[in-house]
């Protein structure tokens, strides 16, 4: 259960940690402040997509398999996140983490499946 909640905790931060940085990105990345935006969009239009098929895979395949397979783009998306110095690495690693966001949804309904 430990394990559930701080990948569910981790993966609801990761959706709003950019948040307190909109005003600044534009400087961080240099670029307009309308393209900055799509640092937090990418990762909400992400997860938006990909949250109902993680639930409908973690059914047919397993929510312990998919919850696994949720931390590789939420791992790869922080990664590449952490190294960029541009709008479109940033963006690429924001939609990494969104694809990764299918963690709540199925961290709330493996106990549940018991």
């Amino acid at each position: 259960m430990t394990v559930l909640a701080v990948a569910g905790i981790v993966a609801a931060l990761m959706q709003t940690l950019v948040v307190p940085l909109i005003g600044r990105l534009p400087v961080i990345l240099r670029t307009p402040a309308a393209n900055a935006s799509w640092v937090a969009t990418a990762t909400l239009l992400a997860g938006a997509v990909t949250i109902p098929a993680t639930g409908r895979l973690g059914g047919l395949y397993g929510k312990r398999r998919m919850l696994l397979l949720c931390t590789v783009p939420l791992v790869a998306g922080s990664v590449l996140c952490a190294v960029a110095d541009s709008l479109p690495p940033m963006v690429a690693g924001r939609a990494l983490q969104g694809a990764g966001m299918g963690l709540i949804p199925l961290g709330i309904s493996a106990p549940r499946s018991r």
